[in-house]
């Protein structure tokens, strides 16, 4: 799986699900680079949390892997890491 500063510089726009607590689960999440596809998240295949963020790593509807990095603290959804698959 690659990753590095490209990455987790990459700011994402993401929509979540927000059953009983916002920003539940990723649904979809494009690239802030103007004229970017958006991605549906197909899969959710982990998710994990530290002190102030939380990841999901998820399958979209392209086939390959990315992990997205929720900061709670800032409201600000990074890539962390992509796999094509």
């Amino acid at each position: 799986m690659a990753s590095g500063s490209a990455f987790t510089d990459m700011r994402l726009k993401v929509e979540c699900y927000a059953g009983y607590k916002a920003d539940e689960r990723p649904l979809r999440f494009t690239s802030q680079t103007p004229g970017a596809r958006t991605f549906d998240v197909k899969e959710v295949l982990d998710q994990w949390h530290g002190p102030a963020y939380q990841c999901f790593r998820v399958r979209a509807d392209d086939g390959n892997l990315y992990i997205l990095r929720h900061s709670a603290g800032n409201d600000v959804w990074t890539l962390d890491s992509f796999r094509r698959d």
